[in-house]
């Protein structure tokens, strides 16, 4: 399986002395989920109310919260936010998005949350969204 990696590329693992990586994508088909998923988040952004964006800001910069626990409050809020999408929506992807969407307002209302909003960003969407990505990824190679 690939793993995410902040600059882009793919993870690389040693495999008989050499450096190896994972089953093979196919960049179009990112192109083309990113795309999607970018139109979506720009529809949304303008639908997430600041409270929601400087609720979770406070949560951040709460140094006593534990990883599990802001990780459940960014669950709540993008839970929260995804009853009021449209029901012809799937509810997984809106659950992306909203993910991603609130990660950006965050990193931009407090640029020094990048690093701590990012890595639980990536922690919820690997807890809850990992097997709805690959889903995505092989039905658009199919």
């Amino acid at each position: 399986e690939l793993e995410l990696q902040t600059d882009g590329n793919r993870s690389g693992h040693l495999q008989n002395g050499e450096l190896g990586y994972g089953p093979e994508v196919d960049e179009e088909v990112v192109r083309i989920i990113a795309a999607q998923l970018a139109e979506i988040g720009d529809q949304f952004d303008k639908e997430i109310k600041a409270r929601v964006v400087n609720d979770l800001v406070q949560h951040f910069l709460n140094e006593n919260l534990s990883r599990e626990e802001i990780t459940r409050r960014m669950s709540e809020a993008v839970e929260g936010l995804t009853r009021a999408i449209p029901a012809d929506m799937e509810q997984e992807k809106a659950m992306l998005v909203l993910a991603m969407v609130l990660t950006k307002k965050i990193a931009n209302t407090m640029p020094s949350l990048l690093q701590r909003v990012f890595s639980t960003t990536v922690n919820y969407i690997s807890q809850h969204l990992h097997n709805y990505i690959i889903r995505m990824v092989s039905a658009i190679s199919q």
